[in-house]
């Protein structure tokens, strides 16, 4: 047997284990949860902890030089052993090693028990008036945050807050004990731009557990980015909660833009709805945003607006199919569910 077919089969081996491990997270109760509170931890406090060491993103270095050997070794085996089997035994052993790690790092956690169990937060259904009142008290939030501190000012504040977004989920995990454990620096990708033309703001990668975020987008994105990627870290993987996590642990920490990032994006979330079920209260409070704000949202909407096109669409679709796959049935519109988050973690806040 060549040893391009051993690779093959051994391929096509971690094909089969990642399918059975995906079934028992689907089918067998418990499993998924178990593994996300017990495995997945240690995972992160070696591999996490591994790749944490190097200041730049490993998966970025690793992608673009994956794919230049790619290239390469295609045309040699084309042009020199015109063998094709060569090529398809790595073919298949890469994607079986990916999807295996893939699996083990990320996909099972899919389907562990969501973080608003965890935290208490049942959430229900919600009048107009509690999402009016939750919209005036984040306007309220927002303009006694609003700082003028800018994540490019100097290589030292880009440390700073890169650090801060570590502390602020350590903080976070005081109030909400499943958010703790070891978070790994979170990381700026060197060409950001590729997340901008897909319109992403960040992405955690499974196979080096690292958190990594666009450095290119509006300066009050950047620290919920931060907080919802490394939220990941923790085993919930659900885009709505993540964007819930980043919320709480931006408006947590004890740093101003933190604080005024959490708000504002909860803004955008909440002023959102509303406008969809009241247009007019909508505009009353987006003009008792202080100038500051207007002029951010101005900017992100430019700034994204930029980059809409084809690949921002097929971006688009590839998220919501990925989402779907992975029992999301309400696809990129699952984001929305932040909202009924939000309102509840706001009417308990009110009780207390």
């Amino acid at each position: 047997m060549g040893r391009h077919m051993k690779f093959g089969l051994a391929g096509l081996g971690l094909f089969a284990l990642a399918l059975a491990l995906q079934m028992a997270a689907r089918e067998i109760t418990g499993f998924a949860d178990w593994y996300a509170r017990r495995v997945y931890p240690v995972l992160v406090g070696i591999i996490g902890r591994f790749f944490g060491i190097f200041p730049f993103s490993v998966v970025e270095i690793a992608l673009y030089l994956l794919a230049l050997w790619f290239v390469l070794y295609a045309a040699v085996v084309a042009i020199r052993f015109r063998r094709p089997g060569r090529l398809i035994g790595w073919t298949v052993f890469l994607a079986g090693e990916m999807l295996f790690v893939y699996t083990v790092n990320c996909g099972i956690n899919y389907h562990a028990v969501s973080f608003s169990e965890y935290a208490g937060l049942t959430v229900e259904t919600y009048t107009k008036e509690e999402l009016v009142n939750l919209c005036e008290y984040l306007t309220e939030q927002v303009n006694e945050t609003v700082t003028e501190e800018r994540y490019r000012e100097s290589a030292a504040s880009q440390r700073a807050w890169r650090q801060e977004g570590v502390r602020a989920m350590q903080a976070a995990a005081e109030e909400f004990p499943a958010l703790a454990g070891f978070y790994p620096q979170p990381k700026e990708l060197a060409v950001s731009w590729i997340l901008s033309v897909q319109q992403l703001c960040g992405v955690y990668s499974p196979f080096t557990i690292e958190a990594n975020f666009n450095g290119e987008m509006p300066n009050y994105n950047i620290p919920h980015t931060i907080c919802h990627e490394l939220s990941h870290l923790r085993g919930f993987m659900r885009e709505d909660e993540a964007n819930f996590i980043g919320y709480l642990a931006c408006i947590l920490s004890e740093s101003q833009a933190f604080r005024y990032s959490g708000y504002l994006t909860g803004w955008v979330y909440a002023g959102n709805a509303l406008a969809r079920v009241d247009m007019e209260a909508y505009r009353e409070l987006a003009g008792q945003l202080c100038a500051q704000a207007q002029s951010d949202l101005d900017e992100n909407n430019r700034f994204w607006a930029h980059y809409d096109g084809k690949a921002a669409e097929v971006s688009t679709q590839v998220n919501d199919a990925y989402l779907k796959i992975n029992r999301q049935t309400d696809g990129v519109q699952s984001y929305g569910r932040m909202v009924d988050l939000m309102l509840e973690y706001y009417r308990n806040d009110l009780q207390e």
